[in-house]
């Protein structure tokens, strides 16, 4: 296809190829490009609408989707087809929304819709990288206004090396870092990341690396964008009323009074209640219909006096409106089994941020089957975050999880997954619920620290004890303050919402978002110091409350067992239409689930000693005799050349007429008839498994 707006532009990066493509596909798109690594695929197209006046906020959405057709699957259910958004689609959508709302100019009303579709998936090239990379590109060719190029990277840690793009496959299994980063030329806009206890000098590096890459691929969009691009559309800032904004501006030492009211809710009133004096000076006299612009004016003026008011007393006293020190964190409280029905239950409370997380133990078949284009895998750990409105004070309608609620939720879960025992000592599936009860900003790092307790309470033999801290920011020019532990004024009205969770010995989960154009390697490491010192003293506080894991899981959860058979006795254990399986769990009032078909076996319920009698009888059932061993067993049937005796579950073997007894021995009936139990020794296992067996030698006392 010839087409003169046809462009194409290869980047490498430590060994990886990237193809970016625009003009062939989608050319009604304001801005469209494919991205190609290997054989996985990833489109996006960005379009912007006209203005909308009515709104007070910047009207962008963003959606992303892997299609299974990508990988060359069919949808599971009964429709056969994509439905809602998967958690991996909708945690992908908030790293690129995240990554380029604050590169849109201030000011901006216009609708802009940035859609992402991965068309083609080869089960190792990592497909929500490099959808990312197509939307920031097609928006940087197209004639939306946007602050320039923009790269997104993703940094694994396999075998001790920091690894640029690693597979899919070795990112979930072999690597100790996850990292996603998004930035420009000049500085880092966006971070995501799990890791195992990765120390900060580390971290450090490994966003210098993802930077180092970052700077290459925003060449490469560079490129793309003088071959292809569209001249960008004239955006003129709205004009600030200068006369409205010096009235607003006389009520600042009364606000800035209001502001440090002690509480959210009675600074909140105070604040408002200077809004409201501000709002009725300055609206008086008017008529109906100039009214209501005039206080959507004076409002949207007050707004932007409160938020330079608290910036200018952070930045000119080092001191917050609630009077902390710039690193000081919040009063913390801790009630430990808050509700004792659950498995492990903490009330954390920080502030006036307050985190109701409890615990609950399952058996291997409460595992989530994760299916999308990558390969089915099962989760035996995961963390659901809910925000009612009540958590604020406010009302709104009660429906499913949003994309915030998901986006935190699975951040606290990476927080802790990565110092949960291996399976093999704990077999449980764990289910973490944090229910936020109070915010005052920081409630998905008190979801991490709640969640910590939650599992030491439940007994989770957990390798260390980990917590979790918000960081902010305010800038000035050359100025600026790094916030320990920000409530939520200041996540609003600061610069930075940086979350860092980790134990003593490292960092296991960061979250960064920014307004500003990117922050500097010297705002990182203070920032990552800073919250270092701030998680260690959460710890000591965690530790006072709850030294150490139970020895034991709560009488409410399942008693489980973990045990090994041989892989060919599995289908035994199961029988003939799961016979034998079916019949074990109606017998000891337990659950068998079949891990692996490495012969994985879990036993489970709620009584201990019906367990351990259920899998005595699944060891002696799998059981491989050996050579020398000693067994009672029963006779089953009689033959002239010997008998046959069941030595397990299943299991028969035969005694030579022989091997009876010392001596000759005429008729078999007249030394063991059906029905009696005999010792017997193993004399003799072939290849085929039959199984030879002595009741002469057991005999012989040894």
């Amino acid at each position: 296809m010839t087409n003169e707006r046809y462009a194409r532009v290869e980047c490498e990066l430590a060994g990886h190829k990237l193809v970016l493509e625009t003009g062939q596909i989608a050319r009604q798109a304001h801005g469209s490009v494919l991205v190609t690594c290997g054989e996985t695929q990833c489109f996006a197209a960005a379009c912007v609408g006209p203005v909308r006046e009515e709104v007070d906020f910047f009207p962008l959405t963003v959606d992303y989707r892997e299609m299974t057709d990508a990988a060359g699957k069919i949808p599971g259910g009964f429709f056969k087809r994509e439905g809602r958004p998967t958690t991996k689609e909708i945690l992908t959508m908030r790293l690129i929304d995240r990554s380029i709302r604050p590169l849109f100019p201030e000011g901006l009303k216009r609708e802009v819709q940035v859609i992402s579709r991965v068309y083609g998936y080869d089960g190792v090239n990592p497909a929500d990288v490099l959808a990312m990379i197509a939307s920031f590109a097609a928006l940087h060719i197209s004639n939306i206004p946007f602050q320039g190029a923009l790269g997104a990277m993703r940094i694994g840690k396999i075998d001790g090396k920091l690894v640029v793009l690693p597979g899919d496959p070795s990112k979930r299994s072999e690597s100790d870092l996850d990292l996603v980063v998004a930035g420009h030329e000049s500085a880092i806009v966006m971070v995501e990341c799990s890791a195992r206890e990765l120390p900060e000098p580390e971290m450090i590096e490994a966003l210098e690396l993802a930077h180092d890459q970052i700077k290459k691929l925003c060449a490469a969009l560079d490129d793309l964008r003088a071959q292809a691009g569209k001249p960008k559309d004239e955006f003129v800032p709205p004009a600030k009323d200068k006369s409205l904004d010096q009235e607003v501006a006389r009520y600042a030492d009364e606000l800035r009074t209001a502001m440090q009211t002690k509480g959210k809710e009675a600074r909140s009133q105070a604040m408002d209640a200077v809004q409201s004096r501000c709002l009725t000076t300055l609206s008086s006299g008017l008529a109906n219909d100039a009214l209501d612009a005039r206080k959507k004016a004076v409002k949207g003026a007050f707004s932007e006096l409160s938020w330079r008011s608290e910036r200018d007393l952070i930045l000119s006293t080092s001191k917050r409106i609630d009077g902390r020190e710039l690193d000081e964190i919040r009063t913390i409280t801790i009630v430990p089994d808050f509700i004792p029905r659950h498995h492990g239950s903490s009330l954390f409370t920080r502030g006036e941020t307050q985190a109701l997380v409890s615990c609950t133990l399952g058996t291997p078949d409460d595992e989530q089957i994760i299916d999308g284009i990558e390969e089915e895998y099962k989760k035996g750990f995961y963390l659901h975050y809910n925000f009612p409105p009540f958590s604020v004070g406010e009302t709104r309608r009660l429906a499913g999880p949003g994309r915030r609620e998901i986006g935190h939720g699975m951040l606290a879960e990476r927080s802790l997954a990565a110092v949960l025992p291996p399976r093999e000592k704990f077999p449980y599936t764990i289910r973490l619920v944090s229910e936020i009860l109070e915010s005052n900003g920081s409630s998905s790092m008190a979801s991490v620290c709640g969640g910590c307790l939650s599992l030491m309470l439940a007994g989770v033999p957990i390798r260390q004890p980990v917590a979790g801290i918000a960081m902010g920011l305010v800038t000035d020019g050359p100025r600026y303050a790094v916030l320990s532990d920000i409530a939520g004024s200041e996540d609003h009205n600061g610069d930075m919402d940086f979350k860092v969770a980790g134990s003593g010995i490292g960092i296991t989960a960061l979250q960064m978002d920014i307004k500003i154009s990117g922050v500097t390697r010297e705002m990182l490491e203070k920032a990552l110091g800073q919250a270092r010192d701030g998680r260690r003293l959460i710890l000591r506080k965690m530790l006072e409350a709850v030294k150490q894991p139970r020895a034991e899981v709560s009488r409410y959860a399942p008693a489980m067992e973990l045990i090994r058979i041989p892989s060919d006795r599995i289908g035994y254990l199961i029988g003939p239409g799961g016979k034998n399986i079916k019949g074990l769990q109606e017998t000891y009032k337990v659950r068998i689930s079949i891990v692996s078909d490495e012969g994985e076996v879990s036993v489970s319920g709620l009584d201990r000693a019906k367990v351990n009698a259920c899998l005595d009888i699944i060891r002696a059932m799998t059981e491989t005799p050996q050579i020398g061993a000693r067994y009672k067993g029963t006779v089953k049937s009689t033959k002239d050349f010997g008998a046959f005796v069941e030595i397990l579950p299943g299991t028969e073997g035969m005694v030579h007429v022989s091997e009876l007894a010392e001596g000759y021995v005429n008729r078999v009936e007249d030394v063991v008839k059906v029905g009696d139990e005999i010792e017997v020794v193993v004399i003799h296992v072939d290849d085929r498994g039959k199984i030879k067996l002595s009741r002469r030698q057991a005999m012989v006392k040894t």
